[in-house]
């Protein structure tokens, strides 16, 4: 069944007119208006519109508690372009775990928009879902360095605790570098075993263009098998100021003393200390 993609926000901006033009002897200034405006939202969800058939909005989707309906009609209106109503996305939400799978079924979907993939990663984030665990692992093994939809699933997976580590740790093996680092990022939340310490270590040697990135994981891992080649890499000739910095403060975190080196005439020492000078 074809729901209908009703635009929301275009009515709430009609009605917002029309209080306006009702109630404007109430403020003395548009920023009084602005400041009521949580108030003018309740009135309009509360109001019987024509245009819902007599239906607040408030309750118009409440309606509707079909998983398929409502997962449906969020990528209907994603693929129509139309604003997507939050009052659908928390239809979804109190619905709850039934739209679970629904919403897996979307991610999965390659053919589905990406905004609509997007608010599926939020709204199972928000149910505090560990459904997508796997799927969301599976996407960091063969990915671009930059990827809005599977770094916003590495969030998730944080979220989801403990109970991605071992998983990610099997699917390891299989990760490409832009991998590799992302399924670090979200083994750097959690307290350290040897495969993510040698990781970590790898990576730190190996991709010195991005040592600030690794030296940070490594502080969070704690591990203080770190320290030799964390204070090795401090004293390295043409570490640029930022690294250093990165570096200096994992090797303090884990309880070692950083070596001195002067940066007077590093132009990202100067870009910082005028930033800290104004």
């Amino acid at each position: 069944m074809k729901m209908p993609i009703i635009n929301f926000d275009e009515h709430f901006a009609d009605f917002t007119a029309e209080w306006m033009k009702t109630h404007q002897q109430d403020y003395a200034n548009f920023d009084q208006m602005e400041e009521d405006m949580p108030r003018i939202y309740v009135a309009f969800l509360n109001a019987r519109a024509k245009w819902l058939g007599g239906v607040t909005p408030g309750s118009y989707f409440t309606q509707f508690e079909d998983p398929k309906v409502l997962v449906d009609w969020l990528t209907a209106y994603c693929e129509e372009g139309t604003p997507v109503p939050d009052l659908l996305l928390e239809q979804i939400g109190t619905v709850g775990k039934p739209c679970e799978k629904r919403l897996l079924e979307l991610l999965k979907d390659e053919e589905a928009p990406d905004e609509a993939r997007m608010i599926a990663v939020e709204l199972l984030r928000e149910m505090e879902s560990t459904l997508p665990k796997m799927l969301y692992i599976t996407w960091q093994l063969d990915r671009r360095p930059k990827d809005e939809l599977k770094d916003n699933a590495l969030e998730s997976l944080i979220l989801m605790g403990e109970c991605v580590v071992q998983p990610i740790l099997q699917e390891l093996p299989k990760a490409n570098e832009a991998g590799e680092e992302a399924l670090l990022e979200v083994l750097s939340h959690f307290p350290a075993n040897e495969q993510t310490f040698r990781l970590g270590m790898k990576l730190f040697r190996e991709r010195k263009e991005r040592r600030a990135l690794f030296a940070g994981y490594l502080a969070k891992l704690g591990d203080d098998r770190a320290l030799p080649e964390l204070t090795e890499a401090a004293k390295e000739p043409g570490l640029s100021y930022l690294a250093f910095i990165e570096i200096r403060n994992a090797i303090e975190s884990l309880g070692g003393i950083c070596p001195e080196r002067e940066y007077e005439d590093d132009p990202e020492y100067e870009a910082l200390r005028d930033l800290d000078m104004t």
